[in-house]
């Protein structure tokens, strides 16, 4: 700040100061001055004066309360305290008693003398709310224990320094001067299952579930440790599942399980007979057979190789499926001749022979019973060629039946076909010739091979 002083140049020290502290007060702002809480600074009187909240703070006290200005605060009391006048005191005579509120009869009291509150009948001078002590002083009135108070029923009444309070219990808001429950469940007080009561509610948990510490959450039950299932467990949230082993299947009840009957799923599951076990199957097969490493199809057990058979020394073994039997040795009938261990030869200088095959070979063979047909089962040829002659192949005999006829195949080879299905158990002798015929030489011969089929008793 630039001070510019015209005139003298010489002042004394003393004369300065005070001219600059007088333009230090004018330049002071007025709102540099700070009040406590319920006072204001008024610029004009340029001091803190109290502060009227009954009149800047719209409904400061609620309900039926009324507001009286206190120096420096206010107090919130019922409005019926009000409805006792007030007789300001006469020091020259004695002072009068207060009337009772319950007389028909009051005097006027003129507006101009109308205080801001009641007086209370008592030669203290104590505000409404206060008490006269013994010492002297005013000690507050608590009017919840002298039951003084104007709080309704639903109401509890908190005593205050002068005064008192009308509020709610926990669980209850104030609505129209009444206090009313509060419905905890509409704000998802509950993490699950709520029920309301009055002035409280009440937490739970759906199945499954059980409630945590907090009685508002809630926390899935592990149901699986009280083993439920007879067999296998798995736990959900909020319930649990029951599986079964490899065999058995779930019951209706959800918890045990039940063994499955695979045999009833399909015909087709084992080559001949399937046995239900519990969780499993077994397939069985019929005697003379095994069960195949698949576990399902039947093979053929060759008895003449494993020796379990009956027959002698003197016989031979002959396998078949499902069985096996014991061949004689071979016997050729007169006037047949042996000429090897299977085949009998008729010699051509023997006259008895000249009607006759000029041999007779035997062989043997099996079918599956029921075997799809067409099917070539047999062949055979002629083994000795002669210049100039032909081959006739036929069935001779045992096809009675017409389950069998002959293709042939070459001039000197034919093939037996199966023409119709056989059901076993059978056994078929069928006799095979081949004629041999040369009209160079003008010869006609035979050869008979003597073939016995075994049926067998299932189709595998």
């Amino acid at each position: 700040m630039l001070l510019e002083v015209r005139g003298s140049r010489f002042y004394s020290s003393a004369r300065m100061f005070a001219a600059l502290l007088f333009i230090l007060l004018c330049i002071q702002p007025a709102h540099a001055q700070t009040c406590t809480e319920g006072f204001a600074y008024d610029r004009g009187s340029r001091q803190c004066v109290d502060e009227d909240e009954c009149r800047t703070q719209p409904d400061v006290c609620r309900g039926d309360m009324r507001c009286v200005n206190q120096n420096g605060g206010y107090l919130c009391l019922p409005r019926n305290l009000y409805n006792q006048p007030y007789r300001p005191e006469i020091r020259a005579q004695p002072e009068a008693a207060y009337p009772d509120p319950s007389d028909s009869f009051l005097p006027a009291v003129p507006r101009s003398v109308e205080p801001s509150y009641p007086r209370v009948r008592t030669t203290a001078q104590c505000i409404l709310g206060y008490a006269p002590a013994q010492d002297g002083s005013c000690s507050d009135i608590d009017e919840c224990e002298t039951n003084s108070h104007h709080c309704n029923p639903t109401q509890v009444c908190i005593n205050t320094a002068g005064g008192y309070t009308c509020s709610c219990t926990e669980g209850y808001w104030l609505i129209g001067g009444q206090c009313q429950d509060i419905d905890e469940c509409r704000y998802g007080y509950c993490q699950q299952l709520c029920a309301n009561v009055p002035g409280s509610y009440s937490c739970s948990c759906n199945p499954g579930f059980v409630l945590n510490p907090d009685s508002r959450t809630c926390q899935d039950v592990d149901e699986c440790e009280d083993e439920p299932c007879s067999h296998g467990c798995f736990n959900t949230y909020g319930s649990f599942m029951c599986n079964c082993d490899e065999g058995f299947e779930l019951a209706s009840d959800g918890t045990t399980c039940i063994d499955l009957d695979e045999c009833s799923f399909s015909e087709l599951l084992c080559q001949h007979r399937c046995v239900n076990t519990p969780g499993s199957f077994a397939c069985v097969c019929p005697p003379g057979y095994y069960v195949f490493e698949d576990g399902r199809s039947c093979e053929d057990i060759n008895e003449c190789d494993t020796g379990n058979n009956t027959c002698t020394t003197a016989q031979v073994c002959f396998n078949f499926q499902g069985g096996n039997t014991c061949l004689d040795a071979l016997q050729c009938h007169s006037p047949y001749i042996e000429v090897s261990d299977n085949q009998c030869m008729c010699s051509a200088e023997n006259p008895a022979c000249r009607d006759k095959p000029f041999t007779i070979l035997y062989r043997h063979m099996d079918l599956s019973s029921g075997r799809s047909v067409p099917a070539d089962i047999f062949q055979m040829q002629a083994t000795t060629r002669y210049p100039g002659a032909f081959y006739i192949f036929q069935i001779k005999s045992g096809n009675e039946g017409r389950e069998f006829y002959m293709r042939q195949t070459s001039n000197v080879s034919a093939t037996l076909v199966l023409s119709r299905p056989i059901k076993g158990p059978r056994e078929l002798v069928l006799d095979l010739e081949m004629v041999t015929v040369n009209n160079v030489i003008n010869f006609r011969g035979s050869s008979i091979i003597r073939l016995t089929v075994y049926v067998s008793e299932h189709p595998f």
